[in-house]
């Protein structure tokens, strides 16, 4: 599994998922950091098989209407520290590495995982 971390996460998750053997870039990797757009994430995602995680509900817009990206992991959590949204990632990240065999969209908040048909 290749992820691709959108601009409202921290970039401290990409750390932890690479720790945990994921590979992992954060937008503020890219020649544009958090200006890059939806779309060019969206092409990237495409172009390298990456997993999007994010917050922002256009890419579950996108998804449903013209499967873009392929896999998407939508963290809806709201407000909650960094710490406890790492942990919380990677307590289930066994659970989503699975569920993305089998499922193209995934979403995590505080109290469960959702998996989307």
């Amino acid at each position: 599994m290749k992820c691709l971390i959108d601009a409202q996460l921290p970039r401290r998750l990409k750390y932890r998922l690479l720790e945990n053997g994921i590979e992992a870039i954060h937008t503020l990797d890219l020649p544009a950091q958090n200006a890059t757009g939806d779309l060019e994430i969206e092409r990237l995602s495409e172009d390298q098989s990456l997993v999007v995680i994010t917050k922002d509900s256009d890419f579950v817009n996108s998804f449903y209407l013209r499967a873009i990206p392929q896999k998407l992991l939508l963290i809806s959590t709201g407000n909650i520290r960094n710490q406890a949204l790492e942990d919380l990632f990677v307590q289930n990240l066994d659970k989503i590495i699975s569920g993305f065999k089998e499922f193209d969209f995934i979403e995590l908040s505080q109290t469960e995982l959702t998996f989307h048909v």
